[in-house]
């Protein structure tokens, strides 16, 4: 089991500028797919805890991860699992106390992402176009381990790229909200 603290910026933007993006970061062959399978309780109670319960597919590769709101960020903790295992889990559902939560949980829905990243200045840029339930979006995270530094980086790559801040709602709430 491994811990990290995520600090991001984020912010919607449109396809036109994502594309725009990639192609300036020279990231138009560099995209990769991840799908995230969300996991709660019957009635809700991680996402009403404001806690993401999650197993996130890239390729061949799946991580448990549990991702909590703190003061800064979030709390993050992960746990790599077998092909075998995610989709038991998927399948079946699984008590989380794997991971530190007293409930049992099962699959809820699922939001696939065509990512590209690129370092930027203190920290990794996230190009995202996310797919889920007859949806399209399109976002910019920017991942830091400064806040202040961050937040002044990211609003300065906005302006200099002329994008309009839009709040975004976080990917598990998006998938929760639209699913069938």
């Amino acid at each position: 089991m491994t811990k990290n603290k995520e600090i991001e910026f984020k912010t919607f933007i449109t396809e036109e500028q994502y594309n725009a993006l990639l192609k300036e970061f020279g990231l138009e062959n560099n995209v990769f797919a991840q799908t995230n399978y969300y996991f709660d309780t019957p009635d809700t109670k991680l996402l009403q805890e404001k806690t993401v319960l999650r197993i996130r597919q890239k390729g061949n590769n799946y991580k448990l991860t549990k991702k909590t709101r703190a003061e800064v960020g979030a709390d993050e903790t992960h746990i790599l699992i077998s092909g075998e295992k995610a989709e038991d889990f998927i399948r079946n559902g699984f008590d989380a106390k794997i991971i530190g939560l007293p409930y049992q949980v099962s699959y809820q829905c699922e939001l696939t992402t065509h990512r590209a990243s690129t370092p930027y200045k203190d920290g990794v840029l996230f190009l995202d176009k996310s797919e889920y339930y007859g949806h399209t979006d399109y976002e910019i995270e920017y991942e830091v381990d400064d806040v202040k530094q961050g937040e002044k980086d990211f609003h300065n790559f906005l302006e200099k790229n002329n994008i309009t801040f839009k709040e975004s709602i976080r990917k598990s709430k998006r998938a929760f909200d639209n699913r069938k």
